[in-house]
């Protein structure tokens, strides 16, 4: 269930998506989960790049299908990126180190969470992206938990994140 906030912006471009995206490293601390949800191609690895650019992170961002987890320590805080698409059964979380390293010492950025929602921890930031027919970019921010409730505040305070919030939320 959601913690009461919710807050949504419209982008145009991969660039614009990562500028977004680079506006919420600041913010982050250890033991942070953002689940990325959307469709293939919607803008989950750019969303991620953009974080790990404004963490500092030097090394190139790809997508991690077919690693299941990539491992960005260069920056400000250590980024850890997730890509549950191929997994078939959550007992294959435990193969991958997937809950010591959610509760460890980076932030955790989850594609395709969704797929195991009994694996996900208590409180977590929910990016959903959509794209519509001109190719804009619809990214919707969802808090559950503390924590993530506290996250989404603060970055949707940061006048750079141009975040509004949601119609027919409230928080």
């Amino acid at each position: 269930m959601a913690t009461g906030l919710t807050y949504t912006r419209k982008t145009t471009s991969p660039e614009a998506t990562k500028q977004l995206a680079s506006t919420l490293a600041p913010y982050l601390h250890e033991g942070d989960v953002i689940v990325l949800s959307g469709d293939l191609g919607a803008g989950k690895t750019q969303f991620v790049q953009g974080v790990a650019a404004g963490l500092g992170v030097r090394d190139q961002v790809t997508s991690p299908t077919f690693n299941i987890l990539l491992e960005y320590p260069g920056g400000a805080l250590p980024l850890y990126h997730f890509d549950l698409y191929r997994l078939e059964d959550p007992d294959e979380l435990e193969d991958i180190g997937y809950f010591e390293t959610i509760d460890g010492d980076g932030a955790s950025f989850v594609e395709w969470g969704e797929k195991f929602p009994s694996s996900l921890p208590y409180g977590y930031l929910e990016i959903s992206i959509t794209v519509d027919d001109d190719g804009n970019r619809q990214v919707l921010a969802q808090s559950f938990g503390d924590r993530a409730r506290q996250l989404l505040f603060v970055w949707a305070k940061d006048s750079k994140s141009r975040l509004m919030k949601a119609a027919g939320c409230n928080g």
